[in-house]
């Protein structure tokens, strides 16, 4: 079994070649290439990842390559986590919206669809090498940011090649709230034991539920929730919000239900997130360099991340091993939600197995949670157009329609910004 990786380069490989690693029993990998443009920094990370398998017997062979196509021929899966621009164009996307008085972040608001515009394109070409030269039916796994953005322009633009979006959020939220339960009930259980009812988009999600081998537990993790907050000198969440909604929101739903807070915490930048993670990332990479170094450094976990290992690798494997599990991606809800388009792209929990992934039936969200989520759907899809076709006026329309988003006498100044600004990225504005 051949998987390639492209985005070889990031530094959260080493985590995927730990998860890669724990499965050799049940996930039978032979080769895995770790495909990236920065051939330095591939040296480095790959360099490193094979070490890593090195010090386990070399169970599989890791392979490292410049070239795209190459890599992808003949693989049975295909994962991405690529960043079109490197972190200095993350750095460009959140000074952005700070420039112009908005939201700086890099999936949410004028960030997120910067981001968004850079890498539709080159995702659909990975979708492309696949159908002309990956193994029939091989599965494109997603962990792009924006994730579920992504996936919903390759749902559209290249339905012939099975893809999913994945994130580590729900997997993060599983585990908080598993702490949350221990609390409550005197109790450890472990992940497998437990399902989480999550609905809505990639980063604008709300957690609704929480079984225990079919049992619901969930009015006691909200009892445990509340009882937290209203313990913190400064929760995440006011208590009172989280009573009346009754869920858990993705906490990247801060930046829509606390705007103005975030608006100041930005206003002392720098550093900015992605300057801190630059800082953090110099790091690692000179860790990685150590030819002494088998074993991922503590300083990983400050990249953030966590559980991705898990997340990506076990996604896989239940694929591959046919197993049935349930895991919150985003996919394509096919109806599964009543009464809304059964094209959207969602991330709800869905069944994985051999023949693909079908998303299990569930019950829409309240009034108050789709209306927003409408509204950052109708964002994404007009943002898919201007993509893939350098449309400048899909640009402005999905700039009008998010939350987030400029006022209208502002609108075409951000743009200007941000198709300058992001210039070499984005040829289809420039043809």
């Amino acid at each position: 079994m051949k998987v390639a990786v492209i985005g070889g380069g990031s530094t959260y490989t080493p985590e995927l070649v730990n998860g890669f690693l724990a499965r050799t029993a049940q996930f039978p990998l032979q080769e895995l290439w770790l495909v990236d443009i920065d051939e330095a920094r591939l040296e480095i990370v790959g360099g490193f990842a094979q070490r890593m398998v090195a010090a386990q017997g070399r169970p599989f062979q890791v392979i490292l390559s410049t070239d795209q196509r190459t890599a992808v021929a003949d693989a049975s899966y295909v994962t991405t986590q690529l960043r079109v621009g490197q972190m200095e164009a993350r750095r460009e996307d959140e000074y952005l919206g700070r420039r112009h008085g908005l939201i700086g972040q890099e999936t949410t608001g004028v960030g997120g669809m910067a981001k968004a515009l850079r890498t539709i394109p080159v995702i659909l070409s990975i979708a492309k090498d696949m159908q002309d030269v990956a193994q029939p039916g091989a599965l494109l796994v997603n962990f792009t940011n924006p994730a579920g953005l992504v996936t919903e322009a390759l749902s559209r633009y290249a339905p012939e090649v099975p893809s999913v979006g994945v994130c580590n959020v729900p997997i993060t939220a599983k585990m908080l709230i598993l702490d949350y339960l221990e609390k409550a009930l005197g109790k450890r259980f472990a992940p497998e034991q437990v399902e989480l009812n999550t609905l809505g988009l990639n980063h604008l999600s709300w957690h609704r539920g929480f079984t225990i081998e079919g049992e619901d537990v969930w009015p006691q993790v909200m009892q445990q929730f509340i009882t937290t907050l209203r313990a913190e000198a400064a929760p995440m969440w006011d208590p009172d919000l989280i009573e009346v909604l009754q869920m858990i929101p993705n906490y990247y739903l801060q930046y829509f239900y606390y705007t103005h807070k975030k608006l100041k915490e930005q206003e002392k930048w720098p550093p900015s997130r992605a300057e801190e993670v630059i800082a953090i990332e110099n790091e690692l990479l000179a860790q990685y360099a150590d030819p002494k170094l088998t074993e991922p450094p503590a300083d990983l976990m400050k990249r953030g991340g966590a559980w991705y290992s898990t997340v990506a690798t076990q996604l896989l494997n239940a694929h591959y091993n046919d197993l049935g599990e349930t895991h919150v991606v985003n996919i394509p809800h096919g109806g599964a939600v009543a009464g809304w388009p059964a094209d959207w792209v969602l991330e709800m929990p869905a069944v994985v197995r051999r023949d693909g992934l079908r998303p299990l039936p569930t019950e829409p969200l309240p009034a108050a949670q789709f209306g927003l989520l409408a509204q950052i759907k109708s964002f994404e899809l007009l943002t898919v157009e201007a993509a893939v076709h350098g449309d400048r006026q899909a640009a402005y329309q999905a700039l009008l329609a998010h939350p987030l988003g400029p006022p209208a006498n502002q609108i075409q100044a951000v743009l200007d910004d941000m198709v300058m600004t992001q210039r070499p990225y984005l040829p289809q504005f420039w043809n």
